[in-house]
């Protein structure tokens, strides 16, 4: 999918001034619930990441093929987003510094396992085809990488997970390229970013 990626940038602390977003925010035709990510593709103007993840994963046919898997697409889109909003949480509430290791212990003793269990032998996470949710979990994995290097060492399943979306012709050309960057994952007011 071609995609223009348009970029606002907080201003300094301590107040992380916004105005470059909140004064556009409503001129985009997004409706009540704009916010930040949007996706905008000729009449269709939707926010919220699942929802833009799901409308490009259906014109893509990356929503599965069969009953089981589509119901397993359903199911892990919802999964991997509650896994990226306890990092978020984290990341951006109170008490990061007390709770950055107890999240690291979590997530090597609950999390990972739990997600080499939910892929057992299966190349992705509903079954052999790819479907959206495993480029949100591998970009989930990425930033993990980032903020805890090695954290995958342990869990040989995920690492291979990790190395064969990574190994995707597109997604591979697109780390490659000017537009990839790693950091920062966060905004400017996060904790870690």
């Amino acid at each position: 999918t071609e995609w223009e990626d348009d970029m606002y940038e907080c201003g300094p602390p301590p107040t992380y001034e916004r105005s470059c977003w909140m004064d556009k925010k409503f001129t985009l035709g997004l409706g009540p619930f704009a916010n930040l990510p949007y996706f905008i593709d000729g009449d269709v103007k939707i926010v919220e990441s699942n929802a833009i993840l799901r409308y490009i994963a259906e014109q893509h046919d990356l929503c599965g093929t069969t009953k089981q898997e589509k119901a397993l697409c359903a199911m892990y889109e919802h999964v991997v987003m509650g896994f990226r909003n306890g990092f978020v949480g984290l990341c951006y509430g109170p008490g990061y510094d007390e709770k950055r290791g107890p999240y690291i212990t979590d997530l090597k003793e609950t999390k990972l396992p739990k997600f080499v269990e939910a892929l057992g032998e299966k190349k992705y996470l509903a079954g052999d085809n790819i479907t959206f949710p495993d480029f949100h979990f591998y970009e989930l994995l990425d930033q993990h990488l980032l903020f805890e290097p090695g954290c995958l060492d342990a869990f040989p399943t995920l690492k291979a997970y990790h190395e064969r979306i990574g190994e995707l012709p597109k997604i591979k050309a697109y780390r490659a390229s000017e537009r990839f960057f790693a950091h920062p994952v966060n905004n400017p007011m996060a904790h870690w970013k």
